[in-house]
């Protein structure tokens, strides 16, 4: 028998029901702003990005009627901070099949914080095609922006100070085993 997931450290903000209708939302809004499903493309930023757009398609298929494409956008070669960690694995950049030129396409990704992910995933999406329009939806908003970007679809709005950390969680992955969002402190770097 499988081992049972371990709670999140840290307190639970949202746990799997919170996270389950802020993602129906996300969907609804989603389709009400874009007048229905007909030019969307998901795309998740890996990690968590990838199974939440899953979700949010799934829901939309359910509203719908309708497959809507997902696929996932690789940012680790357009990261800023490249210079400044160590190496990281590369992940697939899975566009669906049709692309996403002349598509609405919904950045998809877990927490937003200071904008610089997103900001790698615009300059991603720039070598992949021209959608007609980009839109993006996160589960977190925790705030802390550095650069100007603001997410069209929030799950939570979720304050924090800058020595905390969002920690998500998803059943989707296997190193996680369940869905919450939890808010831990930051470990202390001492050298």
């Amino acid at each position: 028998m499988p081992a049972a997931p371990l709670a999140p450290e840290g307190r639970t903000v949202l746990d799997a029901r919170d996270i389950g209708r802020a993602l129906t939302r996300i969907s609804h809004e989603i389709l009400e702003r874009n007048k229905g499903a007909g030019d969307l493309v998901l795309l998740g930023i890996p990690r968590r990005g990838v199974p939440l757009a899953h979700r949010i398609a799934s829901r939309i298929s359910t509203v719908e009627d309708v497959e809507v494409p997902v696929g996932s956008l690789d940012i680790t070669m357009y990261r800023d901070d490249l210079r400044l960690k160590p190496a990281r694995a590369l992940l697939p950049t899975e566009i669906p099949p049709g692309g996403i030129d002349g598509k609405v396409v919904v950045l998809v990704d877990d927490v937003l914080f200071s904008g610089r992910t997103i900001r790698a995933a615009l300059d991603a999406l720039n070598d992949v095609g021209r959608p007609r329009a980009v839109q993006l939806a996160v589960l977190v908003d925790r705030g802390h922006r550095e650069l100007p970007i603001r997410a069209d679809f929030v799950g939570k709005n979720l304050p924090t100070s800058l020595s905390e950390r969002v920690s998500v969680r998803l059943a989707d992955l296997e190193e996680d085993g369940i869905d919450a969002v939890s808010i831990e402190a930051k470990l202390e770097v001492t050298e």
